[in-house]
């Protein structure tokens, strides 16, 4: 019996699979390599948790370390030269992708600073030096959609730089970002860059959204209420995409394309299911659709290679029922307004909270490596 490759499945249903996750011990060991061999996975994405928990675990990270110490370098300029270190490495790893694909996959994103999210200046001069310093035209440079980031975008962008627009929640916080995209890239064309050198995702995360919205749910305490729970985040998923649509059908973007443009296409991240009383691969095989990015955490990626399903798309012409069910939760009183706000200045503190747990981590062991 001829056993079904349940990711190459999904990834010939037009759905690209990035694995969330990257350490020196996976580049080293040769998991990562597995998985792009194995398990259909045709790029990275990372952030400041995922160095964190990199940093903290094993030894790999010792030569290098030692090496900084000695040079006198400080916390930031450790963190700095590591992770650069890391995505340089998983970059060269997936250039055969990039080149393969027109430099549509083997992408590896690396993130700005996240204690900047609110410092437009400060983004900008942080993502050109990333961009600058990992030296691959495969980097996607991670920046978070926030008030402050969405002016940042279409400055690196201008400058020629590749971005992931990161920590995306709301429909009306998307279209914000697909304007930054299609605002940057006319701004790169005035600046002499060619557009088919950029490219562009749209992080909309989601299992997050229904973590938020559940827990209002519950707090109501009603049978309403309750038929409501998990299924707010594959309904706000589905209307982002419809947004995508409308935006790829524009009189604007077609004059961006011709030039040499290519679609900021939308990444569905955060779908680690939290809840055990989901599916576990529920945030991948609801949000099947051609020209999506779904960036799985190992477990989901494991999990979908065992029991996922690719049932054709699972978005096009859903808005009208997604609408429906995204109304819901505002019928019985809850303000989606206040649940996406919360929801990013949650995502942005647990960054700035990691990106802190990474400084203690790189200070101590600088600290170590001198005595």
């Amino acid at each position: 019996m001829t056993t079904r490759d349940r990711l190459a499945e999904l990834s010939a249903a037009g759905v690209s699979v990035w694995l969330d996750d990257l350490s020196r011990e996976r580049l080293r060991s040769g998991t990562l390599a597995a998985l792009i061999r194995d398990r259909s996975v045709v790029g990275v994405t990372t952030n400041p948790t995922i160095f964190a928990t990199a940093l903290s675990q094993g030894d790999a990270y010792d030569p290098q370390v030692r090496e900084l110490a000695s040079a006198g370098a400080d916390v930031d300029a450790a963190i700095r030269a590591v992770t650069v270190a890391d995505v340089q490495e998983a970059c060269d790893l997936f250039r055969g992708t990039w080149e393969n694909s027109g430099g549509v996959d083997g992408r590896v994103s690396l993130e700005v600073d996240p204690t900047l999210a609110h410092d437009s200046d400060a983004t900008v001069d942080d993502a050109i030096d990333l961009w600058r310093s990992v030296d691959r035209p495969n980097l996607l440079v991670k920046i978070p959609a926030t008030e402050q980031g969405i002016p940042a975008i279409v400055r690196v962008l201008a400058e020629g730089v590749s971005v992931n627009v990161t920590l995306i929640f709301s429909v009306e916080r998307y279209e914000r970002v697909a304007e930054a995209y299609l605002d940057g890239l006319t701004l790169a064309e005035r600046n002499g860059h060619d557009l088919r050198g950029i490219a562009s995702v749209a992080s909309f995360f989601v299992s997050r959204v229904d973590g938020e919205i559940d827990r209002r749910l519950d707090a109501l305490d009603t049978d309403d209420a309750r038929a409501l729970r998990g299924r707010a985040a594959v309904a706000n998923s589905r209307l982002a995409y419809a947004a995508f649509d409308a935006v790829t059908a524009s009189e604007r973007w077609e004059r961006l394309r011709a030039r040499g443009a290519t679609p900021q296409r939308p990444l569905w991240a955060s779908i680690g299911v939290k809840n055990p009383d989901y599916p576990d691969t529920l945030y991948v095989s609801e949000l099947v659709v051609a020209g999506t990015v779904s960036t799985m955490p190992e477990k989901t990626l494991q999990a979908f290679a065992d029991h996922g399903d690719t049932t054709g798309d699972r978005v096009t012409g859903y808005a009208d029922d997604a609408r429906a069910v995204f109304d819901g939760p505002e019928a019985v009183g809850i303000d989606l307004t206040e649940v996406f706000l919360a929801l990013e200045s949650d995502g942005v503190a647990a960054f700035e909270k990691s990106w802190l747990e990474l400084q203690d981590t790189v200070r101590q062991q600088l600290a170590a490596a001198q005595h």
